[in-house]
Order: structure tokens, then sequence, then C-alpha cells
């Protein structure tokens, strides 16, 4: 048995006391449109403001793959933006999922969720459109953050 949670229900009502940090997979083409992100934007208009601009101003910040935006969208819940996928379809190149950016990008959760002391939630990122597999998904997340001690739930939606 690993050491993730998995629960059904929504990502965007994260379970639990405390501080809560949900991570999702976003695209590196400053899309958002399909998929989790839909259900974020329905809940909360941050998030998704606050990725549109940090594209828009990629010239001057860190906006590319293994990045991640942290928004404060309540008092206790926070969303990160990872940018894990390059592009958003299945071409030559194979799916859009890049595997080392959601690597990159999960030891900056890790870090994030022990500055605030959340537990992190989240749905099975990079498996819905960006095409990833959870057998490569899961160990990453077992390594940068159950392995750190932080608390993991992952939703599958759903009844």
């Amino acid at each position: 048995m690993d050491g993730i949670t998995y629960a059904r229900g929504d990502a965007t009502a994260p379970q639990g006391k405390g501080v809560k940090l949900i991570v999702h997979v976003c695209n590196d083409l400053g899309g958002w449109g399909k998929g989790f992100v839909l259900a974020l934007s329905r809940r909360w208009p941050e998030p998704e403001t606050a990725y549109r601009r940090w594209h828009r101003e990629r010239a001057g910040n860190d906006f590319g793959l293994g990045a991640v935006q942290f928004v404060r969208v309540g008092e206790w819940v926070w969303v990160a933006n990872l940018i894990g996928q390059h592009g958003m379809r299945t071409g030559s190149k194979g799916v859009p999922v890049r595997y080392e950016a959601i690597d990159t990008g999960l030891s900056a959760v890790a870090g994030k969720a022990r500055e605030l002391g959340a537990s992190v939630h989240m749905p099975r990122i990079g498996c819905g459109l960006a095409g990833g597999r959870w057998e490569r998904v899961a160990p990453l997340i077992e390594e940068r953050l159950v392995r750190e001690g932080i608390a993991v739930t992952v939703y599958d939606h759903g009844g």
C-alpha cells in the first residue's frame, strides 16, 4: 500500500481540517478551457485569472514546464497551477504530459505545503487530457510529497 489516500469526490472540495493545497496540471500554451480547470473555474475565478496573466507576462517570469503558481482562493484553500504538459494534443511527439515537469513542480508544491502546513489534494494529475499514466505519476507524488510527510489525497470523481 502506498501513502496516497484515495477518495471518491470532487478535488475542488477537499476534505479534512486545516490548510489545503489543490494541485492540478496546466499546459504551457496558455490554454485553459477543458478538463479539471473547468471545475476550478466554476468554484473560483482566481486560478484562471492568475494563470492567464502568468502566461501573458511570461517574458518576465518563470512560466514554463515545471513551474508552479500558487493562488490563494480562500482562508484555508490554495490552488497550485503546475505546468506539466507541453501543448494540448497528442501528436508525433506523443502525449502532452511531461513527467519530468510534474516531478519538478511537485518539489515546489512540497515546499509550499511545508510552509503553509497544508495537506495536498488533487485529481489524478497528468492523466486526463494530458494523456499520462497514473503508474508513472503516483511514484512522483510518493517521492516528492508522501516521503516528506505531506498528506496527499487523490480524488476520483463520480459515484
